[in-house]
């Protein structure tokens, strides 16, 4: 049974490592962190992926899990006590990137109020070669992902033009995590 599988081993110190991980990741796209090292998860959840939920969700918050990701639905819903949501969902969890333009991306007056997708790849720091600019880089800056799809510039280039609005996307592989927040823009290699 999936809920007999703990969460972190130290709720407090567990959650709070976890959080100056996703702020890092928030505030330097691209910069590979690293979480959840003390974790289990059940199959097909990485242990990254558990951390982030284990640390940002909770009964306050509604989760949109993907279907390909049910059979550890049983433990985040005993751990984080998320209510089930759709698209307009507090946190979208999924392995595959969805519709950007279909999930909610805030408003002018309130664009916080958007959608957070955490994003399971197959491996950060390798495969395919994005180049990252904007807030947070001094510089341009060169981030690898194995996992997002053909067409993801594109589609990540359409939800980065909707700034301040847009969708925040918080990648995790194993137990690392990066993040791509809406303010970023992406290019070929």
């Amino acid at each position: 049974m999936s809920i007999d599988l703990p969460g972190f081993a130290d709720p407090v110190l567990g959650a709070q490592a976890c959080f100056r991980a996703v702020l890092t990741a928030m505030s330097r796209p691209g910069l590979i962190q690293r979480t959840g090292l003390d974790l289990t998860p059940p199959s097909p959840l990485a242990p990254a992926t558990a951390a982030v939920l284990l640390t940002l969700v909770d009964a306050e918050t509604t989760l949109l899990l993907a279907p390909s990701l049910a059979a550890s639905a049983e433990w985040i819903e005993f751990h984080c006590g998320a209510r089930q949501g759709d698209a307009a969902a507090d946190f979208v969890v999924t392995d595959s990137l969805p519709d950007l333009a279909a999930l909610e991306s805030g408003n002018d007056e309130c664009p916080e109020r958007s959608t957070t997708v955490i994003l399971q790849l197959a491996a950060l720091g390798q495969g395919t070669a994005y180049t990252l600019a904007g807030p947070g880089l001094a510089a341009p800056t060169r981030f690898l992902a194995e996992g997002l799809p053909a067409d993801f510039l594109a589609r990540w280039g359409a939800n980065h033009r909707l700034y301040p609005r847009g969708i925040d996307l918080i990648l995790c592989a194993g137990t690392d995590l990066a993040a791509l927040p809406r303010s970023v823009a992406a290019s070929e290699g």
